[in-house]
């Protein structure tokens, strides 16, 4: 109860930080709270209060914290905004640093590398709790696809991603996602936006 009261309070937390606050802490206590159910493994290293994992929006919590840098993009951004019709399961999420996937009681997590020159377009969305979690503007979720998924280049293809029609007119910021593409200097990337505002936002 002590730990639970010093920590809780922190949501994510790994073993670097509890030996940073006691250098005799005992790892063997975690595995031991874990197989009790007071605390959920979220990968190796890193754990979390089970009671937290209960919380509103804890899934997207966890993926800005066990990977960082990284923010909530591609895919989980698009049917947050309702972009797209699916319901995704898997939280996707962009990085500098190596792609990689992760598992645990919450769900499937998966990071796309971004060059450092691209990692940008996101917001941070506040907790109630305390903390909070980043998630790529709308049209940076569709700058992150169209860059990391190239197959994306014609006009058939684009309209098998089945953007929301409504969303793509009218609230959809045309200069925002035009001037995304800009500022990462990729010719073809440009030029797939170019397409994708002929096909969706043709009035």
């Amino acid at each position: 109860m002590q730990f639970k009261e010093q920590w809780r309070k922190v949501g994510c937390f790994n073993i670097y930080q509890l030996r940073a606050w006691s250098e005799d802490f005992d790892r063997t206590n975690l595995s031991r709270w874990v197989k009790r159910g007071y605390l959920a493994k979220l990968r190796q290293d890193w754990y979390a209060f089970s009671d937290i994992l209960a919380e509103p929006d804890a899934a997207k919590y966890v993926a800005y914290k066990i990977y960082q840098p990284s923010y909530i993009s591609l895919h989980s951004a698009l049917s947050h905004y309702g972009i797209i019709p699916e319901v995704v399961s898997r939280i996707t999420s962009v990085t500098t640093n190596r792609t990689t996937m992760y598992s645990n009681a919450l769900g499937e997590y998966s990071y796309q590398t971004l060059k450092t020159e691209m990692y940008f377009g996101y917001n941070q969305v506040r907790l109630f709790s305390g903390g909070f979690y980043q998630i790529a503007l709308p049209e940076k979720a569709i700058i992150d696809l169209l860059y990391l998924y190239p197959q994306y280049k014609t006009a058939d293809a684009l309209l098998e991603l089945r953007f929301d029609e409504w969303w793509m007119k009218e609230a959809l910021n045309r200069e925002r996602l035009i001037s995304f593409a800009a500022q990462s200097g990729i010719k073809c990337l440009q030029e797939r936006v170019e397409l994708l505002i002929k096909i969706y936002c043709n009035d």
